[in-house]
């Protein structure tokens, strides 16, 4: 009986010094490393980002992102980029109560223009795609051409809109080129249209791009139903300002009146870009 326990003492003791031989094996130059309490890594929980954020990832910009910095100024739902040489226009409309109302803003650089608008998105993506859709079947209905483009922002619309009243000598319409451009967002969709030489010429196309990465969009916390304009406010002193200027271009319009001849083949209203055969 005392063999059988001096037997089982030794197997014991060999199990344990085998133990104590395999836990030094684990050992490094960093000392002791536990197997017992494992952790499996922590997986992400966040979503991953939508497939047409990759459409932004120079801009437009989110306020909760890390934007470029520049001198911008604040409009409410916009920080829109005031570079030199840039000017800054409010574009106004009367509602159902025939009250002026803030539709856009557009930024004349040279002989082009981009009227930007932001809009309120659901938290899925897909906006700006049933944005496209809805602007090529206005389009067409205005006896214009549109076409489908991969342009730096992704798909976008390029269009040849009629002007009115505007024909060549043998009664062909006459049409300006056009490009709407657009990025899904965090809950917003920034839109943009573009007129003159920046939606015909190459090198001039990339200059006016550059303004519309370089704006930020300030979707805030408030409701807004989707598809619906996230609201534009104007400094008190910008408003002035700009109340100045157009009482000024009036005036210099006014005096031009009758000094240069008009033409019924006349250039598209807007900067540049001259009218094409629509």
């Amino acid at each position: 009986m005392f063999g059988r326990r001096r037997k089982k003492r030794d197997q014991e003791t060999e199990r344990a010094a085998q133990e104590q031989a395999r836990t030094q094996e684990r050992r490094g130059a960093a000392g002791a490393v536990s197997f017992d309490n494992e952790v499996e890594p922590e997986r992400p929980s966040a979503q991953p980002p939508k497939g047409e954020d990759r459409h932004r990832a120079t801009g437009p910009w989110d306020s909760t992102e890390d934007a470029p910095e520049a001198k911008r100024m604040d409009l409410g739902s916009m920080l829109l980029p005031m570079a030199q040489g840039t000017e800054i226009q409010v574009n106004v409309a009367q509602d159902r109560q025939k009250k002026q109302k803030i539709i856009g803003v557009t930024l004349v650089r040279g002989k082009t223009a981009l009227q930007v608008q932001p809009f309120a998105a659901p938290k899925s993506s897909g906006l700006w795609a049933e944005m496209r859709e809805e602007l090529r079947e206005q389009v067409t209905q205005q006896g214009g051409k549109v076409e489908d483009h991969e342009g730096t922002f992704g798909p976008e619309l390029q269009a040849v809109i009629p002007i009115k009243g505007k024909t060549t000598e043998d009664g062909r319409q006459l049409g300006q080129r056009v490009r709407f451009i657009g990025v899904d967002g965090p809950r917003w969709v920034l839109r943009g249209v573009i007129r003159g030489e920046g939606a015909s010429k190459p090198e001039v196309m990339s200059e006016i791009e550059q303004v519309f990465s370089n704006i930020v969009v300030v979707r805030g916390d408030q409701p807004v139903p989707p598809n619906e304009l996230l609201p534009i406010t104007v400094p008190k002193e910008i408003q002035e300002q700009m109340a100045t200027a157009a009482r000024q271009r009036a005036a210099q319009q006014a005096a031009q009146t009758g000094n240069a001849g008009s033409s019924p083949n006349g250039s598209a209203p807007g900067p540049g870009g001259g009218p094409v055969e629509a």
